[in-house]
Order: structure tokens, then sequence, then C-alpha cells
């Protein structure tokens, strides 16, 4: 599923013990005592979880920062949790319990992992030997106290048929910026049915200090060291209608700049800073801790990690997500005095242009997508972390007719571009695009955040040829607004969308995420909306939906 970290192995095989039918007084207790504590009610169907455990600090809850399950497979899942409280350097064991019903009297498979400080006491549990397709509940215990009960699921068998599978895309998640009541909406069930997935795609933390004033502020100021981003995580998974997504279903987690620095790339910070290898290491490190992701992702001692993976969702899609961070090719022309992205004319950065070479995802990563698609699916899903399709601020004056060599570089050199997505690194993007169209992949679908607003665009090798012949439509994208991080002004996205036809859709003020559905005949997007990011009880509504029909690409209204 995830490619393997260097240096690590996969875990043991978990042993199951099948079917045990005992008495569950433990689950009746821990009810009463949540509810007592002021547990928030936050799913009401059977589905889902019931409740999130907020108790009062005087009974030191040690789950209080929630349960999570991810990285699902045929026959596998991951399970987390991580202590909260003073634990100093204890190792603590923690029971956990998988089951077929959510009143655990079919239990399935159960186990004790151990919870130690290196880890931050969290705990990474990969249980095999699961049926594929099917849901199951979970739950864990630790010093007399129980865990809020998880939901999760296990992917269709590879050969399976899939009729369905539903799943939802976010990114930036600004603790500062307010509330998630996208979240509250993500666990429940508006199109009747519960989520299969959620792929976060960047973006789970920030790392800045709060200024003054606002809503609810970061705790401790920025953050840069190992134990400045565990705090940080532990106050994100503080929120409860985060933990009611993630005890919802299973998620596919990667990572984008803020999980570290803003701006970075590969091993060089944004500022330029001395020691920036220590720091992303200690960033990618306490990210393993709070994701439920399988131990084998653990980075190794120099930090370095793969993130990227696939999964087959039956004979239905493919599904891939990939890394832009930590073997990027750092940004050209920055500001004066640092590193990072700038936002500049093409005729004073020809190199963005002159160097194809330069990679978002490293020569490696290039090569593992590219392998990905020699066997493609139906559907092939790519989620990534920003904007692929291309973004101009300016003009860019298409040459009409066959393209000369004259012609094509006075075009290049028009536009003007922010550096740190695709846009900065176009001949990456043009080999990525060139591989859907040299091997007509079928069904290309691709997924992206970053960039605090919601797009839908059409993807071609050249953005700027409509002819279907020499520049032929290879995918759509959905490139997903954030929980609540803010966006730029809708008037400058207004300006430059005239310049960007390619872009069907375009609307910075909307905080939400997208809600998908994906069956054999099409795939349906439902952009989901917050009416009042300031609001943990705001609506959430539809803002558009749209269809890509199979056979077809590009996203139209529907109707």
């Amino acid at each position: 599923m995830y490619a393997r970290t260097p240096g690590h192995s996969a875990s043991p095989p978990v042993t199951l013990t099948l079917n045990p039918s005992l008495p569950d007084p433990c689950r009746r207790r821990a009810l009463r005592h949540l509810f007592a504590a002021g547990a928030v009610p936050v799913l009401a169907s059977c589905g889902a979880p019931a409740l999130v455990s907020h108790a009062r600090a005087a009974d030191a809850p040690r789950f209080a920062l929630g349960v999570a399950s991810g990285s699902p497979t045929a026959d596998s899942v991951v399970l987390w949790t991580r202590l909260a409280g003073e634990l100093g350097t204890a190792e603590v064991p923690v029971a956990w319990e998988l089951a077929e019903d959510e009143r655990f009297t079919r239990i399935v498979a159960r186990g004790s992992e151990p919870a130690r400080a290196d880890d931050a006491h969290s705990v990474h549990v990969p249980v095999r030997g699961l049926q594929p397709a099917r849901v199951y509940w979970y739950r864990f215990s630790a010093l007399g106290q129980q865990s809020a009960v998880g939901r999760t699921r296990t992917a269709p068998a590879l050969d399976a048929a899939v009729e369905r599978f539903d799943f939802a895309v976010a990114s930036c998640q600004r603790w500062d910026h307010g509330h998630w009541a996208a979240w509250r909406d993500a666990a429940a069930h508006p199109s009747g049915r519960p989520l299969d997935l959620v792929f976060f795609v960047g973006d789970y933390i920030y790392e800045y200090g709060s200024p003054p004033g606002v809503l609810r502020a970061h705790e401790g100021g920025a953050v840069s060291t190992l134990e400045g981003y565990r705090a940080r995580y532990a106050q994100y998974k503080s929120d409860p209608l985060l933990q009611a997504a993630h005890a919802a279903c299973p998620w596919i987690v990667i990572w984008d700049d803020h999980e570290v620095e803003n701006d970075y790339a590969g091993l060089q910070g944004a500022q330029l800073q001395v020691g920036f290898a220590a720091r992303r290491a200690a960033a990618y490190r306490a990210w393993w801790e709070h994701m439920p992701v399988p131990p084998a992702l653990r980075p190794a001692a120099d930090g370095a990690a793969v993130i990227h993976g696939r999964l087959d969702w039956g004979r239905l899609a493919r599904l891939q997500w990939i890394d832009t961070r930590q073997f990027r090719d750092p940004q050209l022309c920055p500001r004066p005095g640092r590193a990072g992205s700038n936002t500049v004319r093409l005729r004073d950065c020809p190199a963005l242009v002159d160097e194809p070479a330069r990679s978002l995802l490293g020569a490696a990563q290039e090569r593992w997508l590219a392998e990905g698609w020699s066997l493609a699916q139906p559907w092939n899903l790519l989620a990534q972390q920003t904007l692929m399709a291309r973004f101009t601020r300016e003009a860019v004056h298409a040459s009409p007719g066959p393209r000369d060599a004259a012609a094509t570089a006075g075009r290049e050199l028009q536009g003007r571009y922010w550096t740190d997505g695709w846009d900065g690194y176009p001949g990456a993007r043009k080999r990525l695009l060139s591989v859907l169209a040299e091997r007509k992949v079928p069904g290309a679908v691709v997924f992206g955040g970053d960039v605090h607003a919601n797009y839908v665009a059409d993807l071609r090798v050249d953005p700027d040829d409509s002819d279907a012949l020499r520049s032929p439509l290879v995918a759509t994208e959905f490139c997903g607004t954030s929980i609540s991080s803010r966006g730029s002004a809708q008037s400058a996205v207004d300006a430059a969308l005239r310049f960007n036809p390619h872009i069907r859709y375009g609307r910075s003020e909307e905080r939400g995420y997208g809600r998908f559905v994906l069956t054999p005949a099409r795939l349906e997007a439902d952009l989901r909306v917050v009416a009042d990011p300031k609001d943990a009880g705001s609506a959430v509504g539809s803002a558009a939906r749209f269809v890509v029909e199979a056979g077809r690409p590009g996203a139209w209204p529907a109707s």
C-alpha cells in the first residue's frame, strides 16, 4: 500500500482471537463516564461512532486525543490512538479490540500494544487477516479508562466488482482561523451513506504562532522542535469535530509544508536556516506519531520517510497518493535573502521553462507513479497536495495554428505564476500529464488542496491548446478548499479566471471539503461549504455539484 521506508521492516502480523463470547460491562461504564464528563454527541446514525469524549481536566482523560484508523487494504487496517496526560518515561500497555458490531458482541481480534514515551505514547496497530469490504468497530483501554468507539472498514477484494465508493478529500485546517464544522458534516451522512474513506492531502497542523485577538489561539507560539510539534498535534486533535471525523471511517493522510515549515523544499528551509534537516526530522516524527499509518512508516534515523502509496479499490479504481515536499528541487527565483515561493513573471524568471528536468516529486517517485498507471483501472485517482492546473495571474496569448519553436518560446515567457506549486515545476507537470496522454489512462482524476479555494479544471498537456488531437483532455481536477484556513480575495480569483479558461470553477471565499461518489458510470462531486467558519455549529451545504462521466474527461455541472 505505502511504499516501504528504507531501513524499516513491516510489523509482524497480529494474532486474531476469533469470536469470544464475553460480557461487556466496561463499555457501558465507559459510556456513562463519558456522558457524565460532558461528552458531545456528534453522530446520530448507527453506522458511525455515537460520541466523542471531552472529559473534565480533573478526570485526566487518557483518550482525550481521540481514536483513528487508516491505511486500509482488503485484509487489514491500522488502528491509532495516543494517550494524553503526564506519563513521563513509562511504557503503558494499551489494550485494543476489533468487532463486527458496535456493541462488541462479535469480537474478531484483540491484543495489547505498548505505548512508549519515545513515540509520544502513541500506538499504531496493524490488524491483519480481516475480511474484505467489511465494516468493523474498534476501541482501546488503558490505565482503567476506555476510549470512544471508532468505525472502520477494509477495502474490497482486488477482484471485486464494486458498485459504489464514497470518499472525501480535505486539507488545510488552521486552528486559529476558525472552527471545523466541515468535519461534523463529513462524519455525518448528508448523502444518506457513510464515507468509505477520507483523503487528507496536507496542512493537518500549522506551525505558526497566533496573533492577538484570534477566535482560538495556537498554544505556545511557533513550533520547530519535536516537543513543540507534539504539543501542536495534541491541540488540534483535542477538537471534538476532528475526532468525530477520524472515528467515522479510515483515513489516508499525506503531508504538505505546514506540518514542517511554510514553503520548505526538500532539505532546504524557506529561511535558509542552519539546522533545518533536524527540524524536518522532528516534524516528520511527530506527524507519524499522530497519524493512523503503519509502524513501518516510522521515519528513519536520518528523518527520511516514504509516504506515497497506492491501493486498488476492487476492480473499480486505482488510488495513488504522492509526496510533493520531501524530494522536490528548491523553488526558483525566490525573494532576495531567502528561499521558498514567489510570484513571478516568466520573463523575469525564464529558468522555469529553461530547466524542464526540475522535479516536484523526485525522479524515483516520478517513475513509481508512472508505473502505477501502467496497470490502470477503469478509474484512476491521484491525491496530491496542490493545484495542478496552470494558473496564470496575467494573460498568456496562445499562438494560433501549428506550433513552431519561436512561437512556443514567446508564449512560454508570458504569464505570472506562483512558484511553490506545479506552476513552479512546469516540466514535471508536463511529464506527468504526458504519461496519462501516451498511455491513454482512463478515468484520470486529480485531487488537491493547499490553495484555500475550490477549483475544478480540465488538465491537458498544453493548457493553451484545446485541439483534441494536439493536446487532448487527459484528466479532470478537483482542487479542494480548506477546512478553515483563509483564502485570497474572490476578486483576485475572478480577475485571474479570465486568463485560465481551462478552470471551470474557482471560489476562494468557500471553506469546507469535497465529498465524492464513484460508480462504474460516473464520478459525482459535491463541494461542501461551511456557512460560518467561526461557528462550530455552522450549517454546511452544497456550493456546487459536478459530474465526470466514464470515458469522458472533464467535469460538468450536475443537473
